[in-house]
C-alpha cells in the first residue's frame, strides 16, 4: 500500500475536486479530522477536506505539497511537509510544516498541522 501521507499530499497540487478526492478517498478514513493554523475550527469528513485542499491549488498555483521526512512512533507518526513554488516576486519559495498524524485501518482518521518545524535556527 502507498503510504497514505505522502497520497494526501497528493492531493495538495490537484487542480481538478474530482482528482483531489480521489487522492483524498484513498488516503483518509470517512471521518477524518484535520486541523492546521489556517483552519478556524476543525474540518471533518473528506468532503470538507477537499474544498479545503483545492484552496491551496486555487490560491498557490503551481505550487506543490511533498513530505520530506516520515517517522512513526507508537502509532503516531510526525511528518514533514516542504510547500514550495514560485513568490510574489517570481523567486522560487519553500515553507515548511509539521504534521502530527493517527491512522486506523492504514488511512489517516485524525491530522494536525503546525506551521514551521518548530526549530528556531535564526540567531
Amino acid at each position: 500500500m502507498t503510504d497514505p501521507t505522502v497520497t494526501f499530499f497528493d492531493a495538495w497540487q490537484c487542480t481538478e475536486p474530482e482528482q483531489r478526492l480521489e487522492k483524498i478517498d484513498q488516503s483518509v478514513t470517512d471521518k477524518i479530522k484535520y486541523d492546521d493554523p489556517r483552519t478556524p475550527q476543525t474540518i471533518n469528513g473528506k468532503t470538507a477536506l477537499n474544498e479545503y485542499v483545492g484552496m491551496f491549488s486555487a490560491n498557490a498555483p503551481g505550487w506543490s505539497a511533498k513530505v520530506v521526512g516520515c517517522d512513526t512512533i507508537a502509532g503516531m507518526t510526525r511528518a514533514t511537509v516542504a510547500f514550495g513554488g514560485k513568490g510574489p516576486d517570481g523567486k522560487d519559495m519553500i515553507q515548511h510544516g509539521q504534521y502530527f498524524i493517527e491512522t486506523e485501518d492504514e488511512l489517516i482518521s485524525r491530522m494536525v498541522g503546525f506551521a514551521g518545524t518548530g526549530l528556531n535556527l535564526e540567531k
